[in-house]
């Protein structure tokens, strides 16, 4: 039997811990139907004692402190409910040298969405790949610049080390993990219960832009009003400086340190973000859409959709236009 530790950090997200329990479950569930003991040992792990009575009752599972943990081969760090990361990680804090020390002593670590912000504070994913959701990777990213942060992936791996992209993406992480330790048939029966497409390989196309405006600096915050109003008619990122009082260089290295991207990537995310917008609200024909966001270049304008958004402008489409597009789909065949 396998010895998980489900950590049950302060400020937890209740469906990330929910669906890592149930895919763990239903796998032990389909070894007693064919009459094998269990595989998993599960048991939920929280910060201190205190915690114990004051977190959530998980039913039947095991509930204990840090000092009472029996020895986890696989330590599970689910996502975090959307708000301020360091007051998250220092809630968290005590976990952090337990952490390391179980991965010294061999056991592998997977954290799950924003659960790679405590997992990363470990030092334990410094020079290794790492994902988490997309709406958090420009905040990962300055808060942890030695990870090898892969923003579009669903999953990594490396050496003992795993992380997953946003929401659904847990699934695939836990497929996989299902499948490193109980092999593919069962990770393909997993997979049909809980109807997850094995395949996804980014999870691009599921980002929003939500640009950085808690910052400070009032500069930074009236050329970002000017760009997200005047997005269309600009030329290029000059357009917005006139007036400005402060050296190019002097502005990109103020607005990169406020936003945490460039002037240029700034405009291009809100230009792409508003493509996304009119692929899924209207009807208007890709050259319409190109046009109204600014671009003028039909071939350049695919070549950086794809690239922010991981599909092409068609296959964002088809994705996400919703009953708009089904009606219209239905409409041509008919």
């Amino acid at each position: 039997m396998m010895n998980l530790a489900l950590m049950l950090t302060y400020n937890h997200r209740l469906i990330s811990t929910a669906a890592i329990l149930d895919v763990f479950e239903s796998v032990n569930n389909m070894y007693a139907a064919n009459q094998q003991a269990p595989f998993f040992n599960i048991q939920l792990v929280l910060p201190d004692q205190e915690g114990v009575d004051i977190l959530p009752h998980y039913g039947r599972y095991a509930t204990v402190a840090l000092r009472d943990a029996v020895k986890p081969e696989l330590v599970l760090i689910p996502a975090f409910i959307a708000g301020d990361v360091d007051t998250a990680i220092a809630a968290n804090s005590t976990l952090i040298p337990w952490i390391r020390q179980q991965h010294h002593a061999g056991a592998e670590i997977a954290s799950f969405c924003t659960g790679a912000f405590l997992l990363a504070a470990t030092g334990l994913l410094d020079g290794k790949p790492a994902t988490t959701h997309m709406n958090a990777c420009t905040a990962f990213a300055n808060h942890f610049p030695d990870v090898l942060l892969q923003p579009d992936r669903v999953l990594t791996a490396s050496s003992g080390i795993f992380t997953s992209g946003g929401a659904t993406s847990t699934f695939h992480l836990l497929l996989h993990l299902v499948e490193k330790h109980c092999g593919q048939d069962m990770s393909v029966k997993a997979a049909k219960l809980f109807a997850i497409d094995m395949d996804r390989e980014t999870q691009s196309y599921f980002g929003m832009f939500l640009p950085e405006k808690k910052h400070t600096d009032p500069l930074i915050s009236e050329v970002q009003q000017r760009m997200e109003a005047c997005f269309q008619e600009a030329r290029n990122v000059e357009s917005f400086m006139e007036n400005i009082p402060a050296s190019r260089r002097n502005f990109v290295r103020r607005f990169k340190q406020a936003t945490g991207i460039t002037p240029i990537e700034y405009l291009q995310k809100t230009r792409i973000e508003a493509a996304k917008k009119m692929l899924e609200q209207t009807s208007n024909s890709i050259l319409a859409v190109m046009l109204d966001c600014g671009y003028n270049d039909i071939k350049a304008f695919r070549k950086v959709f794809r690239k922010e958004v991981g599909l092409t402008p068609t296959e964002y489409r088809v994705k996400f236009a919703g009953s708009r597009n089904a009606n219209t789909s239905l409409a041509l065949e008919m």
